[in-house]
């Protein structure tokens, strides 16, 4: 079944439509970032949302809003948070005002990875998006992705 099949509703069209331009970018990236830096997109998700905290008021993210900018479950990013930290890429320390919680950090060696990452992923994203375009099923949705001016 395709996403144009006359047997699903527009709605559903679009739907499969969508999730193949999502597959196929998050499987371009994907290889770009395991061949050229050892790095899942999970992984680089995950310290780019974290890189961007702070220590001002709401400058943490507790696991939860981790969780949903990553889209994993809570226990699928503390996993991955686990895998980081081994690598020396995060680390984790107590909250000095409640020490139930606790925050994590992404490392120099974090962040070096993720700027040296950061051109692979912008490139793959570029050219799975031309590839893509190609496809008349998906060139309108590829159109909407290009012309979204999101606030960083």
């Amino acid at each position: 079944m395709t996403a144009t099949d006359p047997a699903l509703t527009a709605l559903a069209q679009g739907w499969c439509a969508l999730s193949l331009l999502h597959g196929r970018i998050e499987a371009h990236i994907e290889r770009a970032l395991q061949a050229r830096h050892d790095l899942s997109m999970r992984e680089y998700s995950l310290l780019d949302v974290l890189s961007r905290q702070h220590d001002g008021d709401g400058g943490h993210l507790q696991m939860r809003q981790v969780a949903d900018a990553v889209v994993l479950s809570q226990s699928a990013t503390t996993r991955l948070v686990t895998r980081l930290e081994d690598r020396g890429l995060l680390a984790r320390y107590l909250c000095p005002t409640d020490r139930r919680g606790i925050y994590t950090n992404v490392t120099e060696a974090g962040l070096t990875l993720l700027e040296e990452a950061r051109p692979t992923n912008d490139t793959a994203l570029r050219e799975a998006l031309d590839a893509a375009a190609e496809n008349p099923e998906l060139a309108p949705l590829v159109r909407v992705v290009e012309s979204m001016n999101v606030p960083a």
